[in-house]
């Protein structure tokens, strides 16, 4: 979810309520989420941070050379299965499939037979998504983030700009600054393949620089923490009420993308900002499309409809990142499909979510 919160509509009153589903529902899958994956990831990654403990049981998940290959496919088929949910509010939806029909069925197939036809496209494709990826990941704390503001009956237009600054600064900066850059940059050698040399050495150029990265990321990063603090508290002064949970949202993505992307080793680091990112997305689609998949698939008069609606989020969603991942995955039609997905779930979460278009 990106621009979730581009027009959210303000009220004098505050709602009774401050969050968006429950505390509980929330705690754990929205606000708590970035806590959840660090601790899984701790966990999961265990043996290979202190390889020599000897653990009382002998569990197939606490040995080394089973639970790398374990957790890597399972991340990747969990990580690939939240990039099609997109669809079920873009495709599936009445209300919001007809608004764009020229985005959702003309764009993605034309971006598909580029990717299929041109090598040159499909490795642009690739590099972009890599990149998109991280921007998108910041536009979705940022519109939890505006959202729970919103609960409290704030102007949708106050302090907007000031969350998506933060939120850029919060998942960029660590990554120049940290140990998973190269993770990032060495997808521009790919255009070796097409002769690209110029674009091909930019990676390179840059992660040279990272020292000198590492200091702007502090003479940029710090006065925009101070800036944004500055902000809010004459927002605050001038009666504007600071939701909480988005004080607790942003601060524990903070803490997970500096530790994460910061101090990690970049397999760990993917693991642990990817699981939380989708984490969150799979709460904010059930949240959203449970009832319209209900009422879609004709389920409202039967007794099991909501395990019956959860089937239908989770079973095409994990096919498909079963697919993605036990496929060769070199083959350039399995590329090429899994990058268009990845495309097009970045682009859409950027407008199928609009509360001041009554569209949440």
């Amino acid at each position: 979810m990106a621009e979730t919160a581009d027009a959210f509509p303000g009220s004098s009153t505050a709602p009774a309520n401050p969050y968006i589903v429950n505390p509980v529902y929330e705690g754990v899958l929205f606000i708590g989420a970035p806590f959840v994956s660090l601790v899984l990831g701790t966990f999961l990654f265990l043996p290979s941070i202190l390889p020599s403990v000897n653990f009382p049981l002998e569990l197939p998940f606490l040995n080394p050379s089973f639970s790398k290959p374990m957790v890597e496919s399972a991340s990747k088929i969990f990580i690939q299965a939240h990039l099609v949910l997109v669809f079920l509010r873009s495709h599936l939806n009445p209300k919001i499939n007809q608004l764009h029909p020229i985005r959702f069925f003309l764009v993605p197939g034309l971006l598909l037979l580029a990717c299929l036809t041109s090598q040159v496209a499909l490795i642009i494709a690739i590099v972009l998504a890599v990149w998109w990826d991280v921007y998108h990941s910041a536009l979705q704390t940022f519109g939890l983030g505006r959202i729970y503001d919103a609960r409290l009956g704030n102007d949708p237009e106050l302090g907007r700009q000031a969350d998506r600054v933060l939120n850029i600064a919060i998942y960029f900066g660590p990554i120049f600054a940290g140990t998973s850059l190269w993770a990032h940059l060495k997808h521009f050698e790919k255009f070796e393949r097409v002769n690209m040399e110029a674009v091909a050495s930019f990676g390179k150029i840059v992660f040279t620089q990272q020292q000198d990265l590492q200091i702007g990321v502090f003479a940029v990063g710090l006065p925009i923490v101070a800036w944004y603090l500055l902000f809010y508290r004459r927002l605050i002064a001038q009666g504007y009420s600071v939701s909480r949970q988005k004080i607790v949202l942003f601060a524990s993505t903070a803490l997970c993308c500096i530790y994460a992307w910061g101090f990690m080793a970049p397999g760990k680091a993917f693991f642990i900002m990817n699981f939380f990112h989708a984490l969150q997305y799979f709460a904010i689609v059930w949240w959203s499309e449970k009832k319209n998949v209900i009422s879609l698939f004709g389920l409202t008069q039967l007794p099991f409809r909501v395990a019956a609606a959860l089937a239908i989020l989770i079973v095409p969603a994990f096919s498909y990142g079963i697919w993605v991942v036990v496929r060769p995955g070199q083959a350039t039609g399995v590329v090429a499909v899994s990058v268009v997905i990845s495309l097009m779930h970045f682009w859409y979460d950027g407008f199928v979510w609009s509360v001041r278009k009554q569209q949440v």
